[in-house]
């Protein structure tokens, strides 16, 4: 079959595109911007790729047309498969006829860490020995490979709230129909297309009513939106995440280069987890993976070594480079509350370190995390979620912010920060000041959910440049590079 991506670049499409390749099929697509990654990992592939979305493309007379939810009426290609009758679905749906009709789906969803969980539960079972198939909207470094077919009956999945085309308006992962889903958490986001939190709460019942009796829902038991969700109506067996009767995790130590912490369940200990990754977040999703795969019969001390093993997932607090003793680090966060749970899982990580050298420190000045932060996401361009982002930055030493682009003020919102967060509407700037105030020690955390201007590479290439102003300490731990009290961050 000849099938023909309209929207392939995106990482959901682009997934389908790989599945589909795999499985044999002839795959070609289009985008409006087709550019790397996306476009060499493809093009890898052997998928050929067209600028743009020009209705010439009708004479490729593929056997179906896939439509990616970039697209919308009045796009000429699209108006002309409509005029020629010809025949088209949406992603997800043909994803669920063609490889997941057949298959243990293990759904991940939730506001945030949908990636990250996905990808620990789909390495969890590889490290079983199941070989599972999945499509993640992101790579874990462990498969390298963002979706793949697997070779056993168990698929994992990350579920998306999003809607599904513009012929299709629900959410993607009714299409789905998994036999274990995940529901990690529920806060109010895409404020382009629900208006308001009670919309994604009837979104997230129609994914729980999918769920046969004989399958489980996992899912956080103290946040009101998910409990109101599934008291619309709930038929499969549930898992508790969180809470004194739940799944959850006790005596927590974050290391430098792991955290560990006994997983319980109720009152009964089930085994110690050595988890790479920093944060309380990343231990909720840790957890949710493990149950979600005791569900399929994995066992609690293989899930916990595994999780062990897990290499991560990029631009999940992914180191870019480090020059002169200033890390860059990049991460999707791109809601207050994904900003603020990064922040605080960076900081726990620098704490660990900062307690672990201070027998051979001497004065040595400690680092500083600096929060450069892009509010590039539709609901956060739309400022639906502007009077939360001061909060949410809060944790950092210094903020940069990218306010190019908005409907509203960032130096406005950001203004409770103080001399703390300055804001610039163009990159070059944004790099020159984040340049000029990193010094030895620093980590530049990044956080959007695009491209950013390539500002990572950006970034590191001005701070190898000659001329950098290195920043050495003195004995009384100030900086010996005079720096205008201006640009010095502000006592707190």
């Amino acid at each position: 079959m000849h099938i023909h991506i309209l929207g392939i670049c995106g990482t959901f499409m682009g997934g389908v595109a790989a599945l589909a390749k795999e499985a044999g099929h002839r795959v070609t697509g289009c985008d409006a911007n087709v550019y790397p990654p996306m476009s060499d990992q493809l093009r890898a592939l052997g998928i050929d790729l067209v600028e743009g979305f020009g209705a010439d493309q009708l004479a490729l007379r593929p056997d179906v047309w896939l439509i990616g939810n970039v697209v919308t009426r009045g796009n000429p290609l699209m108006e002309a498969i409509l005029d020629a009758g010809q025949r088209y679905t949406s992603g997800p749906q043909w994803l669920a006829e063609e490889f997941l009709h057949s298959r243990w789906v293990l759904a991940v969803a939730g506001t945030h860490g949908k990636t990250t969980t996905a990808s620990m539960l789909a390495w969890i079972l590889e490290e079983a020995g199941l070989i599972p198939g999945f499509l993640i909207g992101g790579v874990a470094s462990d498969f390298r490979v963002s979706a793949r077919l697997g070779s056993s009956r168990y698929f994992v999945i990350e579920a998306d709230e999003y809607d599904t085309a513009f012929f299709d308006k629900r959410s993607k992962f009714v299409h789905y129909r998994p036999r274990t889903a995940i529901l990690n958490n529920l806060e109010y986001d895409h404020a382009d297309i629900f208006r308001d939190l009670e919309a994604i709460e009837i979104q997230f019942h129609h994914l729980v009513r999918t769920v046969p009796r004989s399958g489980k829902v996992i899912h956080e038991a103290t946040q009101a939106s998910l409990q109101r969700a599934l008291a619309r109506g709930c038929w499969s067996a549930t898992e508790q995440l969180g809470g004194p009767e739940g799944w959850r995790a006790e005596r927590v130590v974050e290391g430098v280069s792991a955290t560990e912490f006994m997983l319980m369940h109720g009152t009964r200990p089930i085994g110690v987890c050595s988890l790479p990754l920093a944060g309380a977040h990343n231990r909720a999703n840790a957890i949710a993976a493990v149950v979600a795969a005791g569900h399929v019969g994995v066992d609690a001390a293989t899930a916990l070594a595994a999780l062990s093993r897990f290499g991560g997932v990029k631009r999940r607090l992914e180191v870019k480079g480090s020059v002169r003793g200033v890390t860059v680090l990049d991460d999707f966060a791109h809601h207050p509350t994904a900003i603020e749970t990064t922040i605080a899982g960076l900081r726990a990580r620098m704490e660990a370190a900062r307690e672990a050298q201070q027998a051979d420190a001497g004065r040595q000045r400690p680092g500083r995390l600096l929060a450069v932060v892009e509010p590039r996401s539709n609901t956060m361009k739309l400022g639906a979620m502007k009077a939360l982002l001061a909060q949410s930055l809060a944790g950092a030493d210094l903020v940069f912010c990218h306010g190019g682009g908005l409907g509203w003020d960032a130096a406005q919102v950001l203004a409770p920060l103080g001399r703390r967060a300055q804001t610039f509407n163009d990159i070059d700037s944004l790099v020159q000041v984040i340049v000029r105030e990193a010094r030895d020690g620093d980590q530049v955390l990044v956080m959007s959910n695009g491209g950013f201007g390539g500002i990572h590479g950006r970034l590191l290439a001005a701070l190898a440049a000659p001329g950098y102003p290195a920043y050495t300490a003195d004995a009384a731990g100030d900086p010996t590079i005079p720096v205008p009290a201006s640009r010095l961050p502000a006592a707190h």
